[in-house]
């Protein structure tokens, strides 16, 4: 067993034991989580845990998630934390109780201490039952005190469900089509709305043509408006989705000054003022010889969440208190911001978690659960359900900023790098509404609305724009020049990954041009320079099970390439070769993957989760990029804004490295993304003869680096 003193962070900020496990009736055991489900399959992996620790049938358990009436407090389910902080906290929680539970038995009836266990809820001695169990010993153990950290926590080779597969708690009702969707709710008498969007912050209403509007609805409509907060509300939503479509054509703004479309591509940032920062040792003071130095520059447009379904919540406000269902990555958060907006005390509002599409960051969930919760403000008793439509899930959601990485390289005798400078040019990654931040769109629309948020962005490590800004390579110098651009043309924040995405680009594509500037293996190139030896094999895993090999013919129109990255320089490590052919454009052919993810809960999950950041990173290195026009975005739909399609998915082979050796949780929800784009540029420039620097790699880009060569 295993004795821990030190309260993780997350159990010292909810340290009450209740706050985490319960014991509502015979046989049932209640679990709480902050985590919340997006389609990674974390609260299977809760449940096994809570499973393992309490030596309960993972059956018994009810798991209660992402409830500001119920669960702690563990702010946003993101930056692939969940496991890794989230799933220790819950685990020595369960262990706590389970150790209170055998001290009662042990005092009450005389039993040695060091004699008892627990087998599915009930009590043992020396493995036979004594007839206690945890429900009949429930009145007598008063969880409502601070965990200590005393409590020994399960040895791993005593583990027999965390470790091992699980089926996916969450998937029967999405597979056989049940109600597992917050589109899926209905409220009694719930009224449906739309809202009229604000073109941009700071536009407002000239006119209002409600006559046409109301002939555009076949049906009773109700047009609710306060300040530049325009709503169409009533009890057909096929009537308000009809008046929803036309409504933009019948309001008039004024404050529209027109944005520049060029601003698509992200080298505009160059031009623009920023907010510098240099993390490390400052520059050379001196230049150094063009023999001995490398630079090269890389870029990636903004790149949209794309979720499947647009955004979707609901609200009600009755009584004098305020209850919102969303999808939000962060309930509590939310809550703060709702009672920011509407000057109401957080202790009224009460914000429930429903699954809705995967977004893996900031997506239109809180500005939904908003719309949603000002329209039921105005409207006491009315439950309110707002739904986005597709046009304006892609219009309005925040984006993940445009970004331009430089790497600056001083190479040794040896041809490896002496001095490492990463210089990244980027907008806000984090701009999520709690916190003070604000950036909800019904908040700016209202009267009095409330600042814009601040120009900063998180410290490193681990960072936002400059996450994995630093090669973990052993280079003897390493440094981030990071140019913060507080205005960008577009509203964004977090999307999966954050900066990690372009800077590993940057930094894998980097290492494969040294690689061949020194005429060595890329492989082997990297293995030269990386000392930590979880890393090293993971590279060694993947080279082996790609079959890799030295020295094949460059600009055959087949390629394959190898990139690494340990996500937050922190998290998970991850290994990734990809295949390609290029003749006018890119096929991807196969890709394979070694991720050390430190001790896995359920093995199954986490190779989804691998597979899943490959799928979500081909399409971005391939597809992905936000179009402007005079106006805002106008990739509105599916055709102009193109992600992989299921044809194009590649063969995938996920292996986990040493994943049931006793080591810390790692999050792995993230780790494969900025590999697999890294890989897939690698593997392009092999096949063609030539590289390609500007993401996405599409058939434009491709032709002009073939007319070029």
């Amino acid at each position: 067993m295993n004795t821990q003193q030190t309260l993780p962070p997350l159990l010292v900020a909810n340290p009450r034991l209740d706050q985490w496990v319960g014991f509502p009736s015979s046989g049932r055991v209640a679990v709480s989580t902050g985590r919340v489900e997006i389609g990674q399959g974390v609260l299977t992996a809760m449940l096994q845990i809570a499973a393992e620790e309490l030596e309960v049938a993972p059956e018994r358990i009810l798991l209660q998630t992402g409830d500001t009436d119920l669960t702690p407090n563990e702010g946003y389910t993101a930056g692939s934390q969940s496991i890794q902080f989230g799933g220790v906290a819950l685990r020595m929680a369960c262990a706590e109780v389970r150790a209170l539970f055998l001290d009662q038995a042990a005092a009450s009836f005389g039993y040695t201490r060091a004699d008892l266990a627990v087998r599915d809820g009930a009590i043992t001695q020396n493995g036979e039952p004594t007839g206690q169990d945890y429900w009949s010993l429930a009145a007598a153990v008063d969880l409502r005190r601070d965990a200590t950290g005393r409590s020994p926590t399960k040895s791993v080779s005593d583990y027999s469900i965390v470790g091992r597969n699980a089926p996916r708690v969450d998937l029967a009702a999405k597979v056989f089509g049940g109600p597992a969707f917050i589109h899926d709710m209905v409220l009694d008498g719930m009224a449906h709305a739309r809202v009229v969007r604000q073109p941009r912050r700071g536009a407002t209403i000239a006119k209002i043509d409600e006559a046409a509007l109301r002939r555009a609805a076949k049906g009773p409509i109700e047009i609710v408006r306060h300040g530049n907060f325009l709503a169409i509300l009533g009890a057909d939503e096929t009537v308000v989705e009809a008046v929803a479509a036309v409504a933009p054509d019948h309001v008039a703004w004024d404050g529209l000054d027109p944005i520049n479309p060029y601003q698509e591509e992200a080298r505009w940032l160059l031009q623009q003022p920023s907010i510098d920062r240099t993390i490390g040792p400052p520059p050379p003071a001196e230049p150094t010889p063009a023999t001995t130095r490398h630079e090269a520059t890389y870029t990636r447009m903004h790149i949209a969440h794309a979720s499947v379904a647009p955004s979707c919540g609901l609200a009600q406000y009755r009584d004098g208190r305020l209850t919102v269902w969303t999808h939000s990555q962060g309930v509590y958060p939310l809550r703060d911001a709702l009672a920011r907006t509407l000057k109401l005390d957080p202790a009224a509002i009460s914000v429930k978690h429903a699954q809705g599409p995967g977004c893996y960051g900031h997506n239109g969930a809180d500005d939904a659960a908003t719309d949603a919760a000002v329209i039921a403000f105005h409207r006491p008793g009315q439950p309110v359900r707002v739904r986005w439509r597709r046009e304006e899930e892609f219009a309005f959601e925040p984006v993940s900023p445009a970004m331009v990485v430089t790497t600056q390289t001083v190479l040794d005798g040896s041809g490896h790098p002496a001095d490492w400078t990463t210089e990244i040019w980027s907008g806000r990654h984090s701009s999520r509404p709690g916190g003070g931040g604000g950036n909800l769109l019904a908040a700016e629309a209202l009267p009095d609305p409330p600042p814009p948020p601040p120009a900063v962005e998180s410290g490193y490590p681990p960072g936002a724009g400059t996450r994995n800004g630093e090669p973990l390579y052993d280079f003897p110098t390493k440094r981030i020049v990071h140019h913060l651009i507080a205005d960008t043309p577009v509203r964004t924040s977090s999307l999966r990954g954050l900066g990690a995405t372009l800077n590993v680009f940057a930094i894998e594509s980097s290492m494969d041009e040294l690689a061949e500037r020194a005429r060595q293996d890329p492989v082997a190139y990297r293995l030269s320079v990386l000392a930590d030896t979880r890393a090293r094999a993971v590279v060694e895993h993947v080279a082996r099970i790609s079959g890799w090999q030295a020295g094949l013919p460059v600009g055959t129109g087949r390629g394959r390439g190898v990139a690494f990255a340990r996500y937050k320089n922190m998290a998970a490590y991850a290994a990734v070769v990809a295949e390609v052919e290029v003749d006018e454009s890119v096929r991807l052919v196969r890709v394979w993957c070694a991720a050390d993810a430190g001790l896995v809960i359920n093995p199954d999950g986490a190779i989804n989760q691998l597979e899943g950041g490959i799928i979500h990173g081909a399409s971005w290195a391939l597809k992905e990029g936000v179009r402007l026009d005079t106006y805002g975005i106008s990739s509105r739909d599916w055709e102009s804004y193109p992600v992989l399609r299921f044809s194009e998915v590649p063969e995938v082979t996920v292996e986990l490295v040493d994943a049931a050796m006793d080591r810390p949780c790692l999050g792995v929800g993230e780790a494969s993304g900025g590999p697999t784009v890294a890989a897939i540029g690698n593997a392009v420039a092999h096949a063609l003869g030539a590289r390609l620097r500007d993401l996405p790699l599409t058939r434009e880009r491709v032709m002009a680096a073939l007319l070029r060569t």
